[in-house]
Order: C-alpha cells, then structure tokens, then sequence
C-alpha cells in the first residue's frame, strides 16, 4: 500500500516519513513509560498510559481503510509486462537482505544485557531505547532523501554501520553504547525504510503485493532463524555473538554489489 501512495513522491522519502513518524511514537513512548517509572515504580501504569495511543492509530487505519479501500488506485495504472514471475535481482536482493536481518540483534536482547552487565542503570534502559529510535526516525528521513538521489548504492555503506553497532552494544561501556544504540537506530530505519523500499524499484507493479509478501516473509524468517542463533551465542559468548552479527550483515555487501549493477543496467536500457 505504501509503495502506491510513495510513487509520485519517491519511494525512499515516502518509505522514510512512514518510519520517521513510527518512529516518533517509539521515541515518546519509552520516555513516557519511564517517567512513569522514576515517578511510580509501577509496570501496570506505564503500560497503561499506552493504551490512549494504541486507540487513536485503531481509528485513523479504519479511517484510512475508509478514505483508500483501493490503495493501488493511488498510482497510475501501467502494462501488465513480466508479471508471470518475479526478476532474479529480486531474489538475489532478498538473500542479501536476509543475511542482514539474520545478524541483525534486536533491542530486547540489547536491553537485557545492558542489566545483566550493568552497563546502563534500569531506568535509563528506555531513554536508550529512546535514542535508538531517534535516530532511526530522523536516520529514514534523510536516508530516504539520499535513496531516492543516488540509488541503491546507498545500502552499502548504511550495512557497515549497521553491523558496527554489534560491538559497541555489546562492549562498550555507557557512553560506547549510546553510540552504539544510535547505529542500531539508523539500521533499524535502514530495515524498515529503504531495505523495503527498494522492492518497488525491482518488480513491476502488478507483482508487488506477492514480492512484498515473499520478501517480507523471508526477511522475517531470517530474522526469526538469526535471532534464535544470536541468543544462543549469547549464553555461549558474546564475543561469538559480535562475530556472527558483523559477519553475516558484511556477507550481504557483496549480494548488494551484484544487485546494484544489475539496477545500473536495468536503469540503462530503460532510458
């Protein structure tokens, strides 16, 4: 759906205002959550006060279910051309995304090693959070300007910062893991911004409610099948856990190299 309403004003800034305002929420939702704390000490109420939000978002997608039940309507329709199959660009795509998101550690497992090592006091933990999804929110809105001028090379550079922020979470002492969780927010925009964003540019329109479920599913998948390796790592070592983590996000530079010269000449014949 999104990638429709994105069309006419670009898929990276389109995919990049969607994260940043998600991310917004994300922002404000944690320091919410731990005022709460510092004030009350108590779970119950914090989670609580989140449910006001939780009501207006129900409203405004029934709203917006409403306003555009054909989101595809949003964009010009064009030729039915390739749509027996998805190009190969776009499976070579997903396997380098999957390695991306396979060594890719969520928060949740950052967030508990921060307490078990006693990196970060617990009620700072959700002002890290805080700043992770700060960055991740401001990160898509430039980014996606920046995907949408210079292409998908952009991925390449955006994957090693992403993978550097394994080491300084798992690490780093206080200040190294501010750093390190503000990488881990730009990643995080990179994944749910322009990683998604540029599945538009690879399939023909009539194939993308299929690519997105394919690519989402796979991703996902990875995700799920890396996340389970990285927790293991964790009781095992964490050096090992870095290690996997760097590793399988740099794997992906190489799948990316081949996509973006695939893009360069598909971008070429087309004009």
């Amino acid at each position: 759906m999104l990638s429709h309403a994105a069309r006419q004003m670009g898929y990276g800034w389109g995919f990049g205002v969607h994260e940043a305002l998600d991310q917004f929420g994300a922002l404000f939702g944690p320091l919410v959550a731990a005022g709460v704390l510092a004030e009350r000490g108590d779970y119950r109420t914090a989670f609580a006060m989140l449910v006001v939000p939780a009501l207006v978002t129900l409203a405004m997608l029934i709203y917006a279910r409403l306003l555009h039940p054909r989101p595809e309507d949003l964009e010009a329709s064009v030729p039915n051309i390739h749509a027996a199959g998805l190009p190969g660009v776009f499976w070579i795509y997903l396997a380098g995304a999957a390695l991306v998101a396979a060594g890719f550690a969520d928060f949740t497992l950052i967030a508990f090693h921060f307490e078990k090592v006693r990196v970060v006091p617990n009620t700072w933990i959700p002002v890290f959070y805080s700043v992770a999804m700060a960055s991740s929110g401001i990160g898509s809105l430039l980014l996606g300007r920046l995907f949408d001028r210079a292409g998908f090379r952009i991925l390449l550079p955006l994957t090693v910062i992403a993978a550097a922020s394994s080491p300084l979470v798992f690490f780093g002492r206080f200040w190294l893991a501010v750093v390190g969780s503000a990488l881990w927010g730009v990643g995080m925009g990179v994944h749910e911004s322009i990683i998604p964003a540029a599945v538009a540019t690879m399939v023909p329109q009539q194939r993308r409610p299929s690519a997105y479920g394919i690519f989402t599913g796979g991703y996902g998948l990875a995700w799920f099948i890396g996340s389970v390796i990285i927790g293991r790592l964790y009781d095992i070592s964490v050096s090992a856990l870095i290690i996997f983590s760097v590793v399988a996000q740099l794997a992906a530079i190489p799948l990316f190299l081949s996509v973006n010269k695939r893009q360069g000449r598909s971008d070429t014949a087309t004009s």
